[in-house]
């Protein structure tokens, strides 16, 4: 199960680098198919109008249809 955990963790994380925002602050923590994502998510200076909230639903629903994982808990506040 921990290599799925790992595989799954960096499959997360390539789609996280797609995503127009700054989540540099961003844990992610996959433990029995359980999504963990807690942090900071901040808009990048070259793209300031991208809305956060948004943002966030957009990357919560790509992280839900991956078929590895099955929750995800969602601890990430956006700094506006």
């Amino acid at each position: 199960m921990a290599l799925e955990d790992a595989q799954t963790t960096r499959a997360i994380h390539r789609e996280l680098v797609r995503r127009y925002v700054d989540l540099s602050g961003v844990e992610v923590r996959v433990i029995h198919g359980v999504c963990y994502i807690r942090g900071e998510m901040r808009k990048l200076r070259t793209h300031p109008e991208i809305d956060l909230d948004h943002e966030a639903e957009v990357i919560r629903k790509l992280i839900r249809q991956m078929p590895q994982v099955r929750d995800v808990v969602w601890e990430v506040y956006a700094r506006k």
